[in-house]
């Protein structure tokens, strides 16, 4: 399976905080039934590199299961350990770009100014978050892109359905989805799933429909 290539073809991820052992297969499901093709677990969770295993071994054919907020090498190992296919930073850190590449894994750090964002692309990211992307709005994204067209950019932070459309024209390769789309500590019912269900729907038919515009 080429990663990259299924990450951008998809487009979206959902960057999932919080989450446990038990919720985390019923999320992926939902997730799943909604359209939804990739989900970013982040590290901060205690337990995650369980949680991503399981994901990993239950839904794995269904979506990929990533790791966010991987702020060092050693984190990043761990989380390859577990599985993970892709690895999201919010910052620049050229050693954890080097040690997910050594695993083959694709690496997407997290950067802000042009320098920042070409500095990840020379040592190895295949992709770029450009975090947080509601700081600066969809025509960053476009500025960005008049320079550097060769690199692909993720944006992450402040992306909702209202404005998921206009990062998307403006030259997003990929969209970051947190609590607006996923919020663990909400979902406590077969309603709340449900509920979650449709509102990865809406945001894979908006997406699809950006994309045709």
């Amino acid at each position: 399976m080429n990663v990259l290539a299924e990450l951008q073809k998809s487009g979206l991820v959902a960057v999932v905080r919080e989450s446990d052992l038990d919720n985390i297969i019923p999320i992926c499901e939902a997730l799943a039934a909604g359209g939804i093709n990739a989900i970013e677990i982040t590290a901060e969770t205690p337990g995650v590199a369980a949680i991503i295993e399981k994901a990993v071994q239950d839904m794995g054919d269904k979506l990929l299961v990533g790791a966010g907020t991987v702020l060092d090498p050693e984190a990043a190992r761990s989380v390859i350990s577990a599985g993970a296919k892709f690895v999201v930073s919010p910052t620049l850190n050229i050693e954890t770009i080097k040690t997910v590449k050594r695993y083959g894994i694709v690496s997407i750090p997290g950067a802000l100014t042009p320098t920042e964002i070409l500095t990840a692309f020379e040592h190895g990211a295949d992709m770029v978050k450009v975090f947080p992307a509601s700081t600066f709005g969809p025509s960053y994204v476009k500025n960005i892109h008049g320079p550097l067209p060769q690199i692909p950019l993720m944006v992450t932070g402040g992306i909702n359905l209202d404005n998921m459309s206009e990062y998307i024209q403006a030259g997003a390769a990929g969209i970051g989805l947190g609590s607006n789309l996923v919020n663990p500590s909400t979902l406590k019912t077969d309603a709340d799933y449900e509920a979650l269900v449709n509102q990865a729907k809406r945001y894979r038919d908006t997406y699809q429909k950006a994309k045709q515009m």
